[in-house]
């Protein structure tokens, strides 16, 4: 085979196998962001997050390999009410001293659909809470976003992928006041999630 044959051959070989990227979730922004609601029979409470960090290794040739660690820095949630909050980050709730991380790492993706940029799937991780850790499956969509960095954050160049969750948890799962307060305090915990992570360009 000539080399001018061999190498469109070799090209292509490397693009089929590329290696995937690693993606930073420590947004220089500070956007990013997790949100959470419970709604009892007497308050409904809402709240967010924004002390997120994390990776998570993606292949655009292959988005259902897809894994990595996403954590919430307990003491970044936070709800209107200052009363409320300070309740919230206690021994007595969340215990944000004696439990300071969130997390939430993916194992497996299933029901995986990709079109275009985006893939939409079924993942399947551990989730740990007040030092309690069980198994989760969610719903998520993850968007790629090819050379984008740099419109997100001027003067960085690489590539954003963009995810997406919306799933529920039961507080009483995790040892959080098992049977108690459940007039005011919803058991049923809704989350979603909205983050972008980025790979710089080497």
């Amino acid at each position: 085979m000539k080399l001018t044959h061999l190498i469109p051959l070799l090209t292509l070989t490397t693009a089929v196998y590329a290696a995937p990227q690693a993606f930073d979730f420590k947004d220089p922004k500070g956007v990013n962001n997790a949100v959470f609601k419970l709604d009892a029979p007497l308050e409904s409470i809402n709240g967010s997050a924004n002390g997120i960090t994390g990776s998570v290794s993606f292949d655009a040739e292959n988005p259902g390999a897809t894994t990595g660690k996403i954590t919430v820095t307990a003491a970044s949630l936070t709800v209107p009410n200052p009363m409320m909050n300070g309740h919230l980050h206690s021994d007595k709730w969340l215990d944000a001293t004696k439990f300071p991380e969130i997390t939430f790492e993916a194992k497996s993706l299933a029901n995986v659909k990709t079109e275009g940029n985006v893939t939409t799937a079924e993942v399947t991780g551990k989730f740990s809470l007040h030092g309690v850790t069980n198994e989760i499956t969610a719903p998520i969509k993850l968007t790629y976003l090819k050379d984008k960095l740099a419109d997100r954050v001027p003067n960085m160049k690489g590539d954003l992928l963009v995810i997406r969750a919306n799933f529920k948890i039961n507080r009483e799962e995790f040892d959080i006041n098992k049977g108690q307060y459940t007039d005011k305090v919803s058991t049923t915990i809704d989350l979603s999630l909205s983050i972008a992570g980025a790979a710089v360009a080497k």
